[in-house]
């Protein structure tokens, strides 16, 4: 064999090889895209099954609504019971109420003139929560100016 068929047959092996490492790294990313897909369906059917007893509870609540306070306190409940889940999964309200307007956690909606200290948060107008550590909605509120 002569050198420039050697360097030829290595080529072809080195190309062969890179075309298999290819399909494989083509593979194995369908793979991973597949096993996310899963595991996110997986947890959402957990979450869900967490929260179908809250939807229970709501058909409970209007299913018997002629008396209004009874009414009231079986939504306090439901309410109750859905944060209750909710603050296990991780999910934290943003205290605003007389606290200093932070960017990071609040959102100027309205200010007004007042005898408090500048950027004092004096209303929230909806509340603001976090996921863990990581602010999934601000808080819209209203501060000093």
């Amino acid at each position: 064999m002569t050198k420039k068929q050697t360097k030829d047959q290595k080529i072809k092996e080195l190309t062969e090889t890179l075309q298999r490492l290819q399909a494989d790294f083509e593979n194995y990313k369908k793979i991973v895209e597949k096993q996310k897909e899963a595991q996110s369906e997986y947890a959402s059917a957990v979450f869900i099954e967490k929260i179908l007893h809250i939807l229970d509870l709501f058909e409970l609540a209007l299913k018997d609504n002629k008396d209004s306070e009874k009414f009231k306190q079986g939504v306090q409940l439901i309410y109750t019971e859905l944060l209750s889940i909710l603050k296990n999964e991780g999910l934290k309200k943003i205290e605003s109420l007389k606290k200093q307007f932070d960017p990071h956690y609040h959102e100027a909606m309205l200010a007004e003139k007042s005898n408090k200290e500048t950027d004092t948060i004096i209303e929230v107008l909806q509340e603001g929560y976090m996921l863990k550590d990581k602010v999934i909605r601000h808080a819209k509120v209203k501060i000093v100016k």
